[in-house]
């Protein structure tokens, strides 16, 4: 479905044009066409590709979908893949797909399964007619810078989702099961956002280099404050990663200090109970000839040992810090 589609010179808007008007405007020296689309078919994908003269692959892979981030070019052209990453409605992590086409005159964006949109970046590069007029260059800036910034926010969620989890360790009993499952599933989440970021890193390093592609030649610096901004979340993804691996340790070895105690409560009660069964045994076997059995007060008696030994036992089992 057609967003937008709209011609500018030296920076200012011409007009809003129709999809028919493209090539005309293609051909005027110093305008540029930006075209937005959101869910494009086959056949809207077909009409872009005659009108802008797109390459059959890249075409291909944007009408496919699914496609990992990445920086393609094909000859003076550019094909760019970004993740779009949110929360729906119920938690969820959503993964949409930006697929950015971009030549010396033309940029045509295609974002697809996201509810995210991108009207502020026209509005705010329409305000700003000394960069637009670097014409697709810097638009394709733009929304990378856009889409970088969407990250931010995401990061800072999973940092607070790891911070509520990690009070849970030590503060929540019988809860082991439950923290390492949240545990696992932020650990997934972040993986999902650490493949939106690690494979632009490389891409986004060559459009600020040196000698970057042609329709962003001019752009080095607005670039590689996009890979600045992409260094920083992945160094946060991977500081994630690690305190969640710590954590899991943590949480394991606290599994494990609280069944060593529960080990110990039982091997103290059994070692109390089983002084009583061995007295009990022995008092128990009813030979003929043992004294004990005459005895008037043996009875009271060994149900007094009985206990005078299990209580010094426990008392002592007490003090060890086993019971």
């Amino acid at each position: 479905m057609l967003i937008n589609c709209v011609a500018y010179e030296n920076g200012h808007k011409l007009a809003d044009i129709a999809i028919t008007q493209i090539s005309e405007y293609l051909n005027r020296p110093g305008c540029f066409v930006w075209v937005s689309m959101r869910d494009a078919d086959d056949a809207e994908l077909a009409e872009m590709k005659s009108e802008f003269n797109l390459h059959e692959l890249a075409v291909e892979d944007a009408s496919h979908g699914h496609q990992r981030p990445k920086i393609e070019e094909y000859g003076d052209s550019l094909f760019v893949v970004m993740h779009m990453i949110e929360f729906a409605p119920d938690d969820s992590m959503q993964i949409g797909e930006m697929c950015i086409f971009v030549g010396h005159n033309y940029l045509l964006s295609v974002r697809n399964r996201t509810r995210l949109n991108f009207l502020g970046v026209r509005a705010r590069s329409e305000r700003m007619p000394h960069l637009l007029k670097h014409g697709s260059g810097f638009v394709l800036y733009a929304l990378m810078d856009a889409i970088v910034d969407q990250y931010f926010p995401l990061v800072q969620e999973f940092e607070t989702r790891l911070e509520i989890i990690e009070g849970q360790i030590f503060g929540a009993k019988n809860a082991a099961r439950s923290n390492i499952e949240d545990l696992y599933s932020l650990k997934q989440e972040i993986m999902q956002l650490r493949h939106a970021v690690a494979p632009l890193l490389d891409a986004v390093s060559k459009l600020a280099g040196g000698r970057p592609p042609k329709p962003c030649d001019g752009m080095q610096e607005y670039f590689r404050d996009v890979y600045d901004h992409l260094t920083r979340i992945n160094t946060s993804i991977e500081s994630i990663r690690e305190t969640i691996t710590t954590a899991i340790q943590v949480n394991l070895a606290m599994v494990a200090i609280e069944e060593g105690e529960v080990n110990k409560r039982l091997a103290a009660w059994a070692g109390i109970f089983a002084v009583a069964t061995a007295f009990a045994g022995i008092w128990g076997m009813n030979f003929q000839h043992m004294p004990e059995l005459q005895w008037r007060y043996g009875y009271p008696a060994a149900l007094s040992a009985i206990a005078a030994i299990c209580f010094v036992l426990y008392r002592r089992f007490k003090k060890a810090g086993w019971l």
